[in-house]
């Protein structure tokens, strides 16, 4: 496919001119206020020490707006070295404490790829880590990202056996419910079925073994090659689409531009921005009418040269005021002279923008 020859070769050139790390410069941790299942509380942000995504390091290149595998080792880490540092970041944070003041406590690992891939994330550290948060009764819920062809019975059968009756969600990256999208402008490789399958094997396994187990898309705000209304539509009915075959809860990610992807060689080009925050307030007001869900937006490098923007007046406010809508589920009421030139893009977007062939786009 020519949309995988263009993302490897970029890849393939970022990943010749990348440093190595040693696993103590890919682990980290940030703790944050969050939406919990259980309400507002607080969150441990704990990104593994992993070789990266196996996708990403196989022949495909990769999803076209991501750089993760940038930050990871690009060789295989011990289980024991990959637990020790998930410990150090534990360490870091005062969870215990806001739990003995009333806070709820949830975890979100990263693994820059799968957590349930056992070639990504070895089962001997997936189980100790599982093991010392099933120990630590301060966490309730158990967050993790995978792809969902690593979503099976077995699998979830051997995460409870571990966790007991803590909640764990499932988190996927979907980004759309339009195929084509997803295959030819993310390059995601896998199907809309694909992503049903697993969210069958989930509600199947909390149906008929009671697991506290639950399904989260990530939906992707503006992939390439959308207009900025069609970015907006198709978050949206992502969105509904999602809810009607039963996930938990959404999780938008609106384009932030990463190093060495074919998305930041098309921003380059003048041939790509990310969406405006004004698309993002407008998608998550409309989702707050069209769906029962929790739905959350995130906000990473809102105002900055390489993510959403608006102007530098309002910026830095609807930032904040999404943040509070996250943990509120709120809707967004506010006003700037900046909207109007949304408006008007929003409007003629489609008149104006290019309708390059995937092996036409720039790459140099």
């Amino acid at each position: 496919m020519e949309i995988q020859q263009l993302t490897k070769e970029i890849r393939d050139n970022a990943t010749a001119r990348a440093k190595p790390k040693v696993p103590e410069q890919v682990s980290t941790s940030w703790y944050n206020e969050d939406l919990l299942y259980s309400g507002p509380g607080k969150t441990i942000f704990l990104i593994l020490a992993t070789e990266g995504c196996s996708w990403a390091l196989g022949p495909s290149g990769g999803c076209t707006m991501c750089s993760y595998i940038n930050d990871c080792t690009l060789e295989p880490v011990t289980s024991d070295k990959i637990v020790e540092l998930f410990k150090k970041e534990m360490e870091k944070h005062p969870y215990k404490e806001d739990y003995r003041n009333g806070d709820k406590i949830a975890i979100k690992i990263f693994a820059s790829g799968s957590f349930l891939n056992p070639k990504e994330v070895p089962k001997e550290a997936r189980d100790e880590i599982l093991q010392i948060l099933k120990n630590t009764d301060e966490i309730s819920e158990i967050v993790i990202e995978t792809r969902p062809q690593y979503v099976t019975e077995e699998a979830i059968d051997e995460v409870f056996n571990i966790i007991g009756d803590k909640l764990f969600e499932v988190s996927m990256g979907l980004e759309t419910y339009n195929d084509h999208t997803r295959l030819y402008n993310i390059n995601k490789g896998f199907t809309k079925a694909d992503f049903e399958k697993a969210v069958n094997i989930i509600k199947k396994a909390r149906k008929e073994k009671n697991y506290n187990i639950k399904a989260k898309p990530y939906i992707f705000v503006k992939p390439i090659l959308l207009s900025e209304k069609e970015a907006i539509d198709e978050a949206i009915e992502t969105g509904i689409y999602a809810e009607s075959i039963g996930v938990d809860r959404l999780s938008f990610c609106p384009a932030t531009i990463h190093g060495g992807t074919l998305i930041e060689r098309l921003w380059r080009k003048g041939s790509y921005q990310p969406p405006w925050i004004w698309s993002t307030v407008y998608i998550i007001n409309t989702i707050r009418d069209e769906v029962s869900i929790p739905s959350l937006m995130d906000t990473s490098a809102f105002g900055s040269r390489r993510g959403p923007y608006n102007c530098k007046k309002c910026s830095k406010d609807l930032k904040n005021m999404i943040i509070e809508s996250n943990i509120a589920q709120s809707k967004i009421e506010y006003d700037c002279d900046c909207k109007n030139q949304w408006l008007a893009e929003v409007k003629t977007g489609d008149i104006n923008r290019s309708e390059n062939r995937i092996n036409h786009l720039p790459l140099y």
